[in-house]
């Protein structure tokens, strides 16, 4: 199979008697032409041109597409006046064929503006024929074939930076400011996108306190990676905090973010775990409802420990059957409590299959248990990346959210 266009090989430089040269690979050219007069002279223009090239000649546009669908050359020789494509149709439909190739169209004399319209439509260059010499005919080829695969670089960057933008938004929409009235509690909220933001996912936190002191929280994990799980994600986010500042929470609350989930999700085996919390500073609990989500970290003067209250299954899993039980969860005066997703357990260690794994997490937690909340929280994080450094950093999204009750 011949190389595509997107996929030529640069030119490489080789040094003879201290002279730089350039050296092109060779390229593979589709030369589409029914009249075989025309096509002997592409063929003498071919043997005669500095620029070592592989020719195929075909005298249709069926031909071409069978020839297309095998394998993309690098570039198309292509005439106008073919017996089942005229005009620019021919140029669109090798385009529909094999956008990714690069096209010279092949003009009589007196169709030179035909050529600038084929150049408009999606063709890299035009020659006329009968007027073409060796070398500028492999210089033009050459120059098609650089032309497109600019093209695809430039047309590929764009798209990366429509995505990078697209991925921000999310990401803005997964990562609130907390909204506090008061200073009887202390927030650190992380959230670090998974190897080098590869992949965005749905992992999302927030917290709120309302007018009467109570402090409320969720960390959730949207099942899957990309920019649908992303934005289920920053919906049920929303949700959650307009459900708050109603006066919605519990179990009651859970129910209305599966609605929600159910309403809003691409693909029905799309699920959503979560832990929401709330509690009034100073009483020495927390109330806890866990929708499939894991156990979290609670932090006293004893050390850390962790603690999984009983909770119902994620959202989405039982339509419209699932019940999800509040827990209060004792929480002594100047405790954190970790809230996390977890991407802060799964990622691996060294470079076997095994994982850290919620043991492993409490045990990093317990050596830094002494570390003040935002070095603790940063802390853990970076010694849990550290540990699936050698398999390119932590595979999956992680939020975490450290509260601290004055």
């Amino acid at each position: 199979m011949s190389t595509s266009a997107g996929d030529a090989e640069p030119p490489s430089r080789a040094r003879e008697g201290g002279t730089a040269e350039w050296e092109w690979p060779e390229p593979s050219v589709l030369l589409i032409e029914d009249d075989p007069g025309d096509a002997l002279l592409v063929e003498e223009l071919v043997a005669d041109s500095a620029l070592k090239m592989r020719l195929q000649w075909v005298r249709s546009m069926a031909e071409a597409a069978d020839v297309l669908a095998a394998g993309v050359p690098d570039c198309v020789l292509l005439d106008l006046h073919l017996p089942d494509a005229q005009g620019l149709e021919a140029v669109s439909r090798v385009k529909a064929y094999a956008d990714q190739v690069a096209i010279v169209v092949l003009t009589g004399l007196a169709e030179e503006l035909t050529g600038l319209a084929a150049v408009a439509g999606g063709a890299q260059d035009y020659l006329v024929k009968g007027r073409v010499e060796p070398e500028l005919f492999g210089r033009a080829v050459r120059y098609a074939i650089q032309r497109k695969q600019a093209e695809q670089s430039a047309a590929a960057l764009q798209a990366s930076r429509m995505q990078a933008q697209e991925n921000a938004r999310l990401e803005r929409g997964l990562l609130p400011r907390p909204l506090l009235h008061r200073d009887d509690v202390d927030v650190v909220a992380r959230y670090l996108p998974g190897r080098a933001q590869a992949l965005l996912g749905g992992d999302f936190y927030d917290i709120v306190q309302t007018a009467d002191g109570t402090v409320h929280a969720v960390v959730g994990d949207v099942s899957g990676h990309g920019p649908d799980e992303a934005a289920l994600g920053v919906a049920l986010r929303i949700a959650w905090r307009t459900l708050v500042l109603c006066g919605v929470t519990g179990p009651e609350q859970i129910g209305r973010l599966e609605e929600i989930l159910l309403a809003e999700r691409a693909r029905e085996e799309v699920f959503a775990t979560l832990v929401s919390l709330s509690a009034v500073p100073g009483q020495g609990r927390a109330r806890m409802v866990r929708a499939g989500h894991h156990g979290l970290l609670l932090r006293t003067d004893h050390g850390v420990e962790w603690v999984e209250p009983p909770g119902g299954p994620a959202l989405g899993v039982v339509p419209g059957g699932a019940s999800w039980p509040m827990t209060e969860v004792e929480v002594p005066s100047g405790a954190g409590v970790v809230l996390f997703t977890d991407g802060l357990f799964e990622g691996h260690i060294g470079r076997g299959t095994e994982r850290l794994g919620e043991a492993g997490l409490l045990a990093l937690a317990q050596e830094e248990a002494a570390l003040a909340p935002e070095p603790f929280a940063d802390r853990l994080i970076e010694r849990v990346g550290g540990l699936a450094e050698s398999q390119g950093g932590l595979a999956d999204d992680v939020a975490l959210v450290h509260l601290c009750w004055n």
